[in-house]
């Protein structure tokens, strides 16, 4: 089963749900909505690694709009999104521990041979695509810039 059907048997679980499934429900479609939309921008039908990508981009979505409402203090709307967020997670591959992201970088800054801050950019070239929907992008270029002494 692709993961496009499996949001689709998914949806169909939450809409008979009714109210327990409501924000389930709800993001599940914001998920399909935006797998499509990608898909007509690209005029290609997704895979599966494609439609991870979606996922992981509307999930970076809800993490940074998650620290800008937790700024504003709004409990509320902070509450939601990690609401959110879970149901998104379900759909994404396992996420990278912070101590792997650290092995996966040291093993590929000793592979290039990267020495200091001036390698940020090739260390984090060769990292994303071993991490693209596993983990967040903030938290690799942070764990590369505290390694690299930047």
């Amino acid at each position: 089963m692709t993961l496009k059907d499996r949001l689709v048997e998914d949806m169909k679980v939450a809409m008979k749900a009714k109210e327990e499934g409501k924000v389930r429900l709800s993001v599940i479609r914001m998920a399909r909505a935006a797998i499509k939309n990608a898909e007509i921008d690209k005029k290609i039908e997704f895979n599966d690694v494609q439609v991870i990508e979606v996922l992981a981009r509307e999930l970076k979505l809800r993490r940074d709009a998650l620290e800008v409402f937790a700024q504003a203090d709004r409990p509320d709307k902070v509450k939601a999104l990690e609401e959110e967020m879970a149901v998104l997670m379900d759909y994404l591959p396992q996420q990278l521990s912070e101590g792997e992201i650290r092995q996966l970088v040291q093993e590929t800054i000793n592979t290039l041979g990267a020495s200091g801050p001036k390698d940020l950019g090739k260390v984090m070239g060769a990292l994303t695509p071993k991490t693209k929907g596993r983990a967040d992008g903030k938290l690799v270029n942070q764990v590369v810039r505290e390694i690299l002494g930047a």
